[in-house]
């Protein structure tokens, strides 16, 4: 099965970019591999992070002043 790509243009910082050529030659992986591993690994952490704040959404909330203050009663601080 083939993988239809798009082609991007990707500015990248001198540091990052050699980072990036010296970890495609130790792995065997395209620059454009690694690249979309990193992409997919950095949405799909916001994905899990939406769906937590999805779940806690009716949680209670409580001001920081008040958790401070419930800390320093119970003497935590």
């Amino acid at each position: 099965m083939t993988t239809l790509t798009k082609r991007t243009t990707v500015y990248l910082e001198p540091e990052l970019h050699r980072a990036l050529r010296l970890k495609s030659v130790e792995t065997s992986l395209s620059l454009s591999e690694l690249l979309n591993d990193a992409v997919r690994d950095e949405l799909a952490e916001d994905a899990e992070d939406l769906a937590v704040f999805d779940a806690r959404k009716n949680e209670r909330t409580i001001a920081f002043e008040d958790f401070v203050k419930d800390l320093k009663r119970h003497g935590t601080i």
